[in-house]
């Protein structure tokens, strides 16, 4: 992805205050880590009449699903083409607008103590992105960017130019020029912009990215005629989201033609009376589903297989319904940890007859493992090498086979929404793999019928209506008709 910013000066006020603006030395050309890559910064013209900064977000799908040990997201074989052959490191998109925050981050709130008058006035300036995607065309680039003084050249990339009865792609070459505004002014327009016109983000919209919209956004976006496609767009559509951008969006518009102060209109409900929930986290989402699907199956003894730091059993020996739990893992560390955590060496007699830890291989057959009413693998199997998956599916469902099994794992097609997961990464860095819902789907019902169980699936967590929830959960219980057959 390509960006250039250019300026022009006198020798009084020369156009090599761009650097100063930018807080970027012209001399030097400057690499940047992100969370998508490397941003490089370096300016190809450089003197008092014209100056020219340049951004290269440098993006390696290949590295991207490398890093990723080819799992996870797109690690499946029918979904891996698209991980290879994208448009990401061409294209410009809300990679380059994140990109753009990180390495411009001062620029972007005017700020420039070298130099204050200069980030304060209006330059003269020439914003160039050779490939842009424009779901609108060509026209919807002009509409966006001209209302806030820009002159606007978009012209259509053909799909190729030895076809031209193919017409042309969904890429602009972008040329904004304008004499009116500040260099912070114009990097908030593309902040925002430029995902909108690609009408896709590349991680999860949360709400704070509210806040982000309305501080790019002040002073230009309330009263913009396409406001309410911005934000539909850059809020990816979520119209929770959206409504509460408008709503604020309108309290701005009022305060302005009112000419007071937003605090000053919104004042009908006292600060201290302010309520709004904290989002639930989804590790407390997703025991509340296991509590909830071990209570329905009338479980007594149950099995926490990879127990880990004891956050489950901690949960299960609060319950008086449970008598018996049992915490497996392989990691002594781990099993140390959730001692400390249960508080087994202050524990009750009666207490600490209901509850042990003890370590074990998952993919071993274990005696000690029989005849448990329920067993909960808990973000566990992601963990397990594909090879040996198959023996932990004989050594839970097989061999101990308890009534109820109840797994959950990682939803891979839901890591797109997490703004912090580069993307083709897992989630975690000793992740095997990460399904998606199909693929999960498929496993569930496969280890079902060759074990004798009954699986059903439940969503854990918000449940996105592109790429689903992003914990899944199966509950496996003997099926009855397999065991009238055995009786």
């Amino acid at each position: 992805m390509f960006l250039t910013i250019s300026t022009t000066g006198t020798a009084a006020r020369p156009a090599t205050d761009l650097g100063y603006l930018l807080h970027k030395h012209p001399d030097k050309a400057q690499a940047f880590s992100t969370s998508h890559g490397t941003a490089h910064v370096f300016y190809p013209e450089a003197d008092a009449e014209r100056c020219t900064a340049a951004l290269l977000l440098e993006i390696d799908p290949v590295a991207l699903v490398r890093r990723g040990r080819g799992k996870g997201r797109g690690g499946a074989p029918d979904a891996a083409l698209a991980q290879y052959v994208n448009d990401r490191p061409y294209a410009a998109s809300s990679l380059l607008a994140v990109a753009l925050s990180n390495v411009f981050s001062s620029a972007l709130r005017g700020v420039c103590a070298a130099r204050p008058e200069r980030a304060a006035a209006p330059l003269p300036l020439r914003v160039e992105v050779p490939a842009l995607p424009a779901r609108g065309g060509p026209e919807l680039v002009r509409r966006l960017f001209a209302p806030l003084g820009w002159t606007v050249t978009a012209d259509p990339v053909p799909l190729d130019t030895a076809f031209p009865e193919w017409g042309d792609s969904r890429y602009v070459r972008l040329l904004l020029e304008s004499e009116r505004l500040t260099l912070a002014e114009a990097l908030r327009h593309l902040y925002v912009l430029l995902p909108v016109l690609d009408d896709a983000k590349h991680y999860w919209v949360s709400a704070d990215e509210v806040d982000k919209l309305l501080r790019a956004g002040e002073g230009w976006l309330a009263g913009h005629p396409e406001q309410q496609l911005i934000t539909s767009r850059y809020l990816s559509r979520r119209w929770s989201l959206t409504r509460q951008a408008r709503e604020r969006l309108e309290l701005v518009r009022l305060a302005e033609a009112d000419d007071s102060e937003v605090e000053d209109i919104d004042n009908a409900v006292a600060d201290e009376t302010e309520t709004e929930e904290k989002p639930t986290p989804l590790a407390v989402l997703r025991r509340e589903a296991i509590l909830a699907a071990l209570g329905t199956s009338g479980a007594a003894r149950v099995l926490d297989l990879g127990c880990g730091q004891g956050q489950l059993t901690q949960a299960l020996l609060k319950d008086a319904r449970y008598t018996e739990i049992v915490g497996v893992d392989v990691s002594q560390r781990a099993l140390a940890i959730a001692s400390r955590r249960l508080k087994l060496d202050r524990m009750g007699e009666r207490q600490a007859a209901r509850v042990k830890l003890v370590q074990g291989s998952l993919v071993y057959t274990d005696q000690r493992l029989r005849g448990y009413d329920a067993a909960v693998l808990s973000e566990v199997v992601e963990h397990v090498d594909p090879p040996r998956l198959p023996a932990l599916e004989y050594a839970v469902f097989g061999h101990a086979r308890p009534r109820t099994v109840v797994v959950t794992t990682p939803n891979a097609e839901y890591n797109v929404r997490w703004e912090s997961l580069p993307a083709g990464h897992v989630r975690h860095g000793d992740h095997r793999f990460e399904w998606t819902r199909e693929e999960f789907r498929a496993w569930a019902a496969a280890v079902a019928e060759r074990y004798g169980y009954e699986a059903v699936f439940t969503s854990v967590g918000p449940d996105d209506p592109e790429v689903g929830p992003p914990t899944q959960m199966a509950t496996f219980t003997i099926s009855s008709e397999r065991e009238a057959k055995a009786a």
